[in-house]
């Protein structure tokens, strides 16, 4: 069951490879996720200090969080991947002028994952081909429903 959906990402990216990851997460960012207060739109993942990290996610804190607590909506929140996963996304990240972008949160047999993508930028040529390919998608359903 998606939570939130990066729709940016696919607009502004070609996505080569999808993966699954698991998010190191506090009480009350389990809690504003369960009540949909996320954001994905400016979020990206960075490589530092041997580990994937999600920078730039908004969680809006509830208000009913603790009161002992410090929330920071902005953190950088670590991404779980095995190592065989984190060594073959590093040298694509590195060499290959790739970058990951978060594409999806979701539940996974109770417990929140992201759905990290392998990303290569995309032109403005690139993005008006797309948005033609959509249209005469949308036009041939018409022309299809109307005929029949």
């Amino acid at each position: 069951m998606s939570i939130i959906q990066n729709r940016k990402a696919f607009h502004d990216y070609f996505i080569e490879e999808k993966l699954e990851a698991g998010l190191v997460l506090e009480g009350w960012e389990v809690k504003a996720i369960r009540a949909g207060r996320v954001q994905l739109k400016e979020s990206y993942v960075d490589w530092k200090n041997g580990a994937f990290w999600l920078v730039g996610c908004h969680i809006t804190p509830l208000s009913s969080a603790s009161t002992h607590v410090k929330a920071d909506p902005v953190r950088a929140r670590k991404l779980l991947l095995s190592q065989a996963e984190i060594n073959r996304f590093i040298g694509k990240v590195e060499r290959a002028g790739y970058t990951m972008m978060a594409l999806d949160m979701h539940f996974h047999k109770g417990r929140i994952k992201l759905e990290v993508g392998l990303a290569r930028g995309k032109k403005l040529h690139d993005k008006r081909e797309t948005e033609k390919e959509r249209e005469w998608a949308r036009e041939k359903q018409r022309l299809m429903r109307n005929k029949g």
